[in-house]
């Protein structure tokens, strides 16, 4: 198993929307802006998420991701291995390895691939669930934004009414005239 960049961000986006819990599709714009993460970035990522069943998609206004299942069966496993790309996910570079005995890597082989397994084993027991219960427990809280559903006008701005001059030779005749 791979573990990189994009799977970080991958997981934190996960935990940012199972932190939401029922408040409705969460917006790309709004996770890369409270992880300042890029919103073409996060595309590509859902994109893939999407694919592989963890997230659904809403479209429209007030749309978004929310989780496709349940939080608890989620595993960090399961994210990591959605957003890596297929040549990343083990036993693909394994298999090269065992038939180049060359190279030299052929001896570590069982190490390395022992060492794969443990900690996939690690990923697989760690759920959604259970990170999203750990970052409320220390406090980080996520401001629900109100969604915004249906055709709202702007607010129509109130006049200013003020009594000050609204020219420099007003201001002289106030000032003179007084």
């Amino acid at each position: 198993m791979r573990l990189s960049t994009k799977s970080r961000f991958a997981v934190t986006a996960m935990i940012d929307i199972a932190l939401q819990g029922n408040a409705g599709p969460i917006s790309l714009a709004d996770i890369g802006m409270r992880h300042r993460i890029s919103v073409s970035y996060l595309e590509q990522l859902f994109s893939k998420l999407r694919q592989n069943g963890l997230v659904e998609s809403t479209r429209g206004p007030g749309g978004g991701y929310s989780l496709s299942r349940a939080s608890e069966s989620i595993s960090v496993a399961d994210i990591i291995g959605a957003v890596e790309t297929h040549a990343d996910k083990p036993g693909q570079a394994d298999a090269t390895l065992a038939m180049q005995p060359g190279s030299g890597e052929w001896m570590t082989q069982e190490l390395w691939a022992a060492l794969n397994a443990k900690m996939v084993e690690h990923m697989q027991s760690i759920s959604l669930r259970h990170l999203a219960s750990e970052q409320r427990a220390k406090g980080v809280k996520i401001e629900a934004r109100p969604a915004k559903r249906g055709v709202f006008s702007a607010p129509k701005p109130k006049p200013v009414d003020t009594t000050a001059p609204n020219s420099v030779f007003a201001l002289g005749r106030s000032l003179l005239g007084s």
